[in-house]
């Protein structure tokens, strides 16, 4: 009855995990079925409104945006007033018409041109503003709506992106790869799986991570906010989010609407200070609006989680966070009111961590990293090449001898492995050193050696290798006589 038990157990884990699989793939061709159904829509929503209808706001939540602005500066024009907020001239000619009607706001000076205009509020109208900024304090470019957003993240989903073996050769051509190492990452990129890169600390898995953002080709569109349920979310952050100018064959490039900024699809990096609560949306109460958390910015791109098992939260924790939004292309959050919203989940996972996979989870938990890739030391000729881009790129001159002296006399006595992080710490020790001897940087065997002794923290890291050499030979002839 028990065997039958665990069996059943067994064959149901299976088919879960079974439907997990298939609702991914599912995902992924919903997500290319709605790229081609709402590329129309999307190019649609991404040109500058010319009514506040088209906009997908609300006229009163545009009047509360307009007088907290006006309140902010003072008295302020037309020109001003469309850069700082986004919006085309029609769209704010309709809501400053309305709050003039309303009696909020008034006109100071209007000249002969249509932007040559000077809008102030008048009392009733700071009276509003005073209040609308206690509330939320946000006065920047307006928000798009959530139904236009979950369409042009669809459009420009990451499950669309297929990345070639000739593409990836040639978008990590410059960094220090082996073809195989290239081949596993592209591989693991197209699986639209979470990467896990794992080994021993210095072998390169941050910088490999990193790199796959040049496996990302394209750019997207980033709003500056969202609006839902009458509440603000932040999205763009300029720490984050690299702006692009508009394609000049863009179907929209002539009218866009300048609440969404044409950027490199981001890369979002986590570390071990990540907890579950930055998952979630960030309010906060001084300023009366939300922050959108890390994966949420990284949409159409990529986020990584660094030092996988060094946070404050388990690593199963962590991942069953995003296995469901990850199966389903989805996520749920919630506001301050309680109100919940779902919005799309749309990035490539990758992890780093020090620890082997099966220090970090059971079986169940590793099937759901779908690419586990181990990065090592480096073969001699790897070093070698790794070495001399170093000494290049730090402008050291190396002696002819100084990396066999490197390899024989400092590696292997050592038997430390020939790591990627090492070449250019220790040059850059090497460099530091020449810095302060006001010399040229230099690698050879004696400046190699004291930069290996200052590393490692080895003893003896005075002693010159001339010197060590007489100390050597004179034990030799004593224990030969002896």
């Amino acid at each position: 009855m028990n065997a039958g038990h665990k069996r059943g157990s067994t064959m149901n884990k299976a088919l879960d995990w079974g439907d997990i699989a298939s609702r991914e793939i599912s995902v992924r061709r919903e997500h290319a079925d709605a790229a081609v159904s709402a590329s129309s829509s999307v190019a649609e929503t991404r040109r500058a409104p010319h009514s506040v209808e088209q906009t997908g706001l609300d006229l009163h939540f545009l009047a509360e945006l307009t007088a907290k602005a006006a309140a902010v500066e003072g008295k302020i024009n037309l020109a001003h007033l469309v850069e700082r907020l986004k919006l085309p001239i029609p769209v704010l000619n309709e809501v400053t018409g309305f709050m003039i009607r309303e009696r909020v706001l008034e006109v100071t000076h209007r000249g002969a041109a249509d932007f040559d205009v000077q809008y102030q509020l008048t009392e009733e109208g700071r009276v509003r503003a005073i209040g609308y900024l206690a509330k939320c304090a946000y006065v920047g470019p307006a928000p798009v709506s959530l139904e236009a957003y979950t369409r042009v993240i669809a459009s420009q989903s990451v499950n669309l992106v297929r990345i070639s073996r000739s593409f990836a050769l040639a978008a990590l051509a410059d960094i220090k790869l082996s073809d195989a190492m290239i081949d596993d990452v592209g591989g693991a990129m197209n699986s639209g799986r979470p990467i896990l890169l794992y080994g021993p600390a210095g072998g390169g898995k941050t910088y490999i991570a990193e790199c796959l953002a040049k496996l990302l080709p394209g750019h997207i569109d980033v709003p500056y906010a969202l609006l839902i349920d009458r509440s603000i979310v932040q999205i763009f952050d300029p720490l984050i989010h690299q702006p692009v100018e508009m394609e000049e064959n863009s179907l929209i490039s002539a009218l866009p609407d300048r609440r969404w900024q044409r950027c490199r699809r981001p890369v979002v990096m986590a570390g071990g200070e990540l907890t579950l609560d930055m998952l979630e949306l960030r309010y906060d109460a001084g300023t009366g609006f939300y922050q959108a958390p890390g994966h949420m910015k990284a949409n159409n791109g990529l986020y990584i989680v660094d030092d996988l098992g060094r946070q404050r939260v388990a690593p199963q924790d962590l991942l069953n966070r995003w296995i469901i939004p990850l199966g389903r292309g989805s996520e749920t959050l919630t506001l301050q009111n309680g109100a919940r919203f779902s919005l799309p989940f749309d990035v490539r996972l990758a992890f780093s961590s020090n620890l082997t996979p099966e220090q970090l989870g059971d079986e169940a938990f590793l099937r759901r990293l779908g690419c586990k890739l181990y990065v090592g030391p480096l073969d001699q000729h790897e070093y070698r090449e790794l070495y001399d881009s170093q000494c290049a790129q730090l402008g050291v001159q190396s002696d002819e001898d100084a990396f066999d002296y490197l390899l024989h006399n400092l590696h292997l006595p050592g038997r430390r492995p020939l790591l990627a992080c090492y070449p250019r710490d220790l040059l850059g020790l090497v460099v530091a050193h020449a810095s302060y001897r006001e010399e040229a940087p230099v690698a050879t065997p004696e400046t190699l050696h004291r930069a290996w002794n200052n590393y490692f923290a080895s003893s003896g890291g005075h002693e010159s290798i001339a010197s060590k050499s007489v100390h050597t030979n004179e034990v030799v002839r004593r224990l030969v006589t002896a």
